[in-house]
């Protein structure tokens, strides 16, 4: 008899991308199509990131994406990815995610961040003249929102006086994100669920991070075991050349950040004809936007190592592509593949 594998749940991770010739809308459309995709095709959850003033990045308010992608999906789970909590007041914050759970109970996470997400200029926007709104307030704050969200193991001021909603029912699921092993520390201290950004950490010792989150895990009522996902960035076609193709205009993205020349996301043909400095191709090496791209059963065999490297009990799907087709077509592929 021959043994069936057993693997772990996949999710998607969104960033409503704006693409050359198109809209704000266009893309924010685009997300809502996906996200019905992968809710039809057995992903677990969908995520969509918080980005301010990027030309290519449509998902700025994590909440408002996430209140229109749950009311039009069936049962994912609908999160964050994350919330960049710098950015924001907690009690804000918790009270925006009380009322997504509300409406959609057992649906919703809230994955939250310590980075600002954007560059310094654009932060001092968000938070005004605010001394409440620093990262070095991060774990003080990251407190006061899990008491509000009904953490009972905490005593804190703010949330004695304060409710985020005046009768929950439930609360969200709260999960700590990283791209280092701070993350990873504070999530284990909390009894927390944790999401490595492999995606674009790939040069980072992800194990390492993992290792400590595991070792250092304190557990919590929700959480009496460390859970940890892992993001990577992933593009499945027809053939492996195709995929490559349309992995271009990842590849463009990732440089533009690192070089800070900013644009919406270009077609694969734009892309493929981009001519590419000595320095831009060496960027490339080590970033190179997409970590797999092949066919389904290409992908699938990258994701299975991926696990089987980092112990992961969830691996979380990105990837910057041109058309929300081709990220549905992907998705479908790669679904059929890991047997969802």
């Amino acid at each position: 008899m021959v043994a069936i594998m057993t693997r772990v749940p996949l999710s998607v991770l969104d960033l409503a991308t704006v693409r050359e010739g198109h809209t704000s809308a266009d893309a924010l459309r685009g997300t809502l199509e996906v996200a019905k995709s992968a809710d039809e095709l057995g992903y677990h959850r969908f995520w969509v990131a918080e980005h301010h003033n990027m030309p290519a990045v449509a998902s700025t308010a994590p909440p408002v994406l996430i209140a229109a992608v749950a009311a039009r999906t069936n049962r994912i789970k609908v999160g964050s990815g994350g919330v960049m909590l710098p950015n924001h007041m907690p009690f804000v914050v918790a009270e925006q995610f009380a009322i997504l759970e509300a409406l959609h109970p057992g649906r919703i996470d809230l994955g939250l961040g310590r980075a600002p997400g954007t560059a310094q200029a654009t932060a001092a926007a968000l938070r005004g003249v605010s001394p409440y709104l620093t990262v070095e307030q991060f774990p003080e704050h990251l407190q006061t929102l899990l008491a509000l969200l009904g953490d009972d193991r905490i005593e804190n001021a703010t949330a004695g006086r304060l409710r985020a909603t005046p009768a929950a029912e439930s609360f969200p699921e709260v999960w700590m994100l990283g791209s280092s092993t701070y993350g990873a520390q504070i999530a284990a201290a909390l009894g927390l669920p944790f999401c490595y950004a492999y995606h674009f950490a790939i040069s980072s010792d992800v194990e390492s991070a993992l290792r400590l989150y595991r070792t250092g895990f304190k557990p919590s009522p929700r959480f009496p075991e460390p859970h940890a996902m892992v993001s990577a960035s992933v593009i499945a076609a027809e053939t492996s050349e195709e995929a490559l193709y349309l992995a271009g205009p990842s590849r463009i993205m990732a440089l533009s950040l690192r070089t800070g020349r900013l644009g919406p996301i270009i077609s694969p043909e734009q892309a493929a004809a981009v001519e590419l400095s000595d320095l831009d191709r060496a960027m490339l090496d080590s970033l190179p936007g997409t970590q797999y791209a092949g066919t389904a059963d290409e992908v699938v065999a990258d994701l299975d190592a991926l696990v089987e490297r980092t112990g992961a009990d969830e691996l979380m799907l990105a990837g910057t592509v041109y058309d929300p087709a081709t990220r549905q077509d992907s998705l479908a592929r790669i679904a059929k593949a890991w047997g969802l």
